[in-house]
């Protein structure tokens, strides 16, 4: 299997087909365990490290739900394979960078990845297109039962599944959302909600996760402690406020429509007129005007371009994806160069360009 018959594709979270999927991009639940014969990442020796992999490995591979997905060896991937997995949201930036024997396996339909020797020495999560946690959960906690009666996982009476990070000492488990909030971006409106967020304990991160930035006008909204909550509890956090959210950013794009539409026109038709015409472009300037674009199409204000491309081009057009797609590594100049084609190849295919009906 070869990055190149992913990159053709989209796993099935980008096909923006579940519930709110016009403003929730994906729901994904992680699961963090540990096997209890080894010690924590941070303490393993390199033999440790690859005997995990192999365990875990081989269970993976003889389970019946999972022998029909592809397993990597991270650790003899390229660097711009590593890159495009992480991209891909299929490995973490750690998991990529990190050393030893590391591993992941991934079904062909990307809804759910198993990570080796990551920060813990196991990672699993599941994810849907738009707000669909239960099912994700569903899915999940029949991987994680199976496993279990696989492989003895560290775990306590007490305190419940043991992590190497406190914060996930419980349950292990982080539920989190992906959410498109252009118009609170657009009405400066988004810092306040993100406060608030903040006093309920949930965790407001960019669209690779801890440490990274909102591009796009993405944003991953997850629970931050799991020790003390059960799983049903930490979901119904999150499902809980997640429509409050939505219903935040709805009111804010009936706010650009009544209120400030020329403005929204103007800013949609230089956003798809750039992407449409551009002849050199970055990643950052390409996801941001892709946000507008994506919020112009929710809101009827550009035709024959639908979400399910737009969501596409927002990692088709990411460096590792870039390279991969063109056959081999490129210069940043040339990079921006090969995007713009792209962008040009699936925006300009027919009109494409805001209505002013609307």
């Amino acid at each position: 299997m070869k990055m190149i018959d992913f990159a053709v594709h989209s796993g099935e979270w980008l096909r923006g087909n579940g519930p709110e999927s016009d403003i929730v991009i994906s729901s994904r639940i992680r699961l963090a365990r540990n096997l209890g014969d080894y010690p924590f990442i941070k303490r393993c020796t390199d033999i440790d490290k690859a005997n995990i992999e192999s365990t875990v490995g081989q269970h993976l591979k003889e389970h019946a739900n999972l022998s029909d997905t592809f397993y990597f060896n991270v650790a003899d991937l390229e660097q711009l394979d590593r890159q495009f997995l992480v991209e891909r949201q299929l490995i973490s930036r750690e998991h990529a960078d990190g050393e030893g024997a590391r591993a992941v396996a991934i079904d062909k339909k990307e809804m759910f990845s198993v990570m080796i020797n990551e920060e813990d020495h196991l990672r699993m999560q599941v994810m849907k297109s738009g707000l669909d946690l239960q099912n994700a959960w569903n899915q999940i906690t029949e991987i994680d039962n199976s496993l279990e009666e696989k492989i003895r996982f560290a775990f306590d009476a007490k305190l419940g599944y043991l992590t190497a990070c406190p914060t996930n000492v419980g349950t292990g488990m982080r539920v989190s959302v992906m959410l498109h909030l252009p118009a609170l971006v657009f009405t400066r409106q988004i810092e306040k909600v993100f406060r608030s967020l903040q006093k309920i304990n949930l965790a407001v991160r960019g669209l690779y996760g801890e440490g990274s930035q909102a591009m796009g006008d993405f944003y991953q909204i997850s629970n931050q402690i799991t020790l003390g909550k059960s799983e049903e509890e930490l979901i119904d956090q999150v499902t809980d406020v997640v429509p409050v959210l939505i219903g935040y950013e709805r009111k804010a794009r009936d706010y650009l429509v009544n209120e400030s539409q020329n403005d929204l026109f103007d800013q949609v038709s230089r956003a798809i007129g750039t992407l449409q015409n551009a002849q050199q472009i970055s990643s950052e300037e390409t996801m941001h005007l892709l946000s507008k674009v994506r919020m112009g199409v929710n809101l009827s204000l550009i035709q024959d371009v639908d979400i399910p491309t737009v969501n596409k081009l927002f990692i088709h057009t990411q460096p590792a994806h870039l390279q991969i797609l063109n056959g081999g590594e490129l210069k940043s100049t040339d990079r921006n160069v090969e995007r713009a084609l792209y962008l040009q190849s699936h925006l300009n295919s027919s009109d494409g360009g805001p209505s002013e009906e609307n």
